[in-house]
C-alpha cells in the first residue's frame, strides 16, 4: 500500500474555543489546492481518502477529492482526530476490507499526531525517528508491513508546499 499523508493547510485561529470547527485560511485554501493539482499533475490515484472529522482537515480533504475526481470515496475517521491513539489508526486501516495490497490512500491530519505516524512507520523496532509535517505537507510512505497493532514502512517523499511548488516549476 502506498499510503499519503497530508496535513491541513492553514487553519484560522479564531475559533471561539472550538477547534473542531477552525475553517482553513484563503493561504491554507491555497496551499492544499496546489499540492492537489501538484498530485493530479503526477497522475497519483488515490483508491480512498481518510480524514480527520475537524472542518480544517475536512476541507483540505475535499478539496483533493474534486482535483482527484474521487469524491464518493472521502472517509472521515474519529482515530485520526488529534490526542487519538494511532493503534486505533492502525487496527482499522487493517481491518477495512477496501484497501488491498496495491491500494493508494490519502490520509489528511493534523500535528502532532501525523509526524508521531510517520516516524512509528518508519522506525526500526527499539529505534526513533523524528520528522516533523509542515502545514499542507505531503509524506508518502510505501508499507511494507501491516498488522492491527502497528505498521511498517519506508519514507518516499516528505515535501513541503514551497518544495512542491518550486518542482512544478
Amino acid at each position: 500500500m502506498d499510503l499519503f499523508i497530508l496535513r491541513h493547510g492553514e487553519a484560522d485561529k479564531s475559533s471561539d474555543g472550538d477547534d473542531f470547527v477552525r475553517p482553513l485560511t484563503v493561504e491554507g485554501t491555497t496551499d492544499v489546492t496546489r499540492v492537489a493539482e501538484w498530485l493530479n499533475d503526477l497522475g497519483v490515484e488515490f483508491d480512498a481518502i481518510i480524514t480527520s472529522p475537524l472542518k480544517r482537515a475536512q476541507q483540505s480533504a475535499s478539496i483533493v477529492s474534486k482535483i482527484s475526481n474521487i469524491e464518493n470515496n472521502l472517509m472521515n475517521w474519529e482515530e485520526l482526530q488529534p490526542g487519538r491513539n494511532r493503534i486505533e489508526f492502525y487496527r482499522k486501516l487493517s481491518s477495512v476490507q477496501l484497501f488491498k495490497q496495491d491500494s493508494v490512500v490519502l490520509v489528511v491530519g493534523h500535528e502532532p499526531y501525523l509526524s508521531s505516524l510517520i516516524s512509528d512507520i518508519i522506525s526500526e523496532p527499539n529505534a526513533s525517528s523524528h520528522v516533523v509535517l509542515k502545514k499542507a505537507g505531503l509524506a508518502k510512505i510505501r508499507i511494507t508491513s501491516q498488522y492491527a497493532q502497528t505498521m511498517h514502512g519506508e519514507l518516499e517523499w516528505l515535501l513541503t508546499p514551497k518544495l512542491m511548488k518550486n518542482i512544478s516549476k
